[in-house]
């Protein structure tokens, strides 16, 4: 699998900012980020959000659904998901009700991502309903005193053993090293806030070494 990278946020700013830098497949977004971004969690305004995104090239963008039970889960997934056919990605808890409003939403061929992973047996609901997408909290676990990177690369392990085309989508993520670590040990798919997608371009050597050559073309940068 290919890298790939999505923008965790709910805010348009930033969307504005990062989406045309081409480094972004999409957008993930939940209750929470739309809370802390002052957007509101209704269908309506998810409908105007989301022709913003893709105006901008977003190419796959992805809203939680809620409702608490499986089949307020299975119709608030069915909106959201006809709110742009083919470009929505539907998010829902690795619950009891989420896996069965998962299952049926799979089924009518709408795109799923398992969210609120914790655990490495988690990985094989996913594997088995064949959602698009499962997302370990890695900062989270962290919090819980384990070793996020460690039991990421073992639920990595898991879909490649079952030779599973589920992509571990890796949440939560703290500092720009934690992509370059999990990277390196085969793991391709993160969605990441804009604070740490400016960290990535944060390297003082580089800026220098970048002002040096224009210096030396001849050009002086204010």
């Amino acid at each position: 699998m290919g890298l790939r990278l999505f923008l965790d946020s709910a805010d348009p700013q930033a969307w504005s900012q990062w989406l045309p830098s081409g480094l972004f497949h999409g957008i993930t977004t939940n209750p929470t980020l739309l809370r802390q971004a002052g957007q509101p969690c209704r269908l309506d305004h998810l409908q105007e959000l989301s022709r913003r995104a893709l105006d901008l090239g977003c190419r796959e963008l992805q809203l939680q659904a809620w409702g608490g039970d499986a089949s307020s889960y299975l119709a608030c997934g069915q909106q959201l998901a006809a709110l742009a056919p083919g470009q929505i990605t539907v998010k829902l808890p690795v619950t009891r009700p989420g896996a069965a409003a998962a299952g049926e939403l799979i089924a009518a061929d709408v795109p799923v991502t398992f969210t609120a992973c914790y655990e490495v047996p988690q990985v094989l609901i996913a594997a088995a309903l064949g959602a698009a997408y499962i997302a370990p909290y890695l900062g989270r676990i962290g919090d819980q005193g384990r070793d996020g990177h460690s039991e990421l690369v073992s639920m990595q392990r898991c879909l490649d053993g079952l030779g599973s085309s589920v992509r571990l989508l890796v949440a939560s993520l703290r500092q720009p090293a934690d992509l370059g670590r999990l990277a390196a040990a085969g793991l391709s798919t993160f969605t990441i806030s804009p604070a740490i997608a400016a960290a990535l371009f944060g390297s003082e050597a580089t800026a220098a070494d970048a002002r040096r050559f224009e210096a030396d073309a001849g050009f002086v940068t204010s």
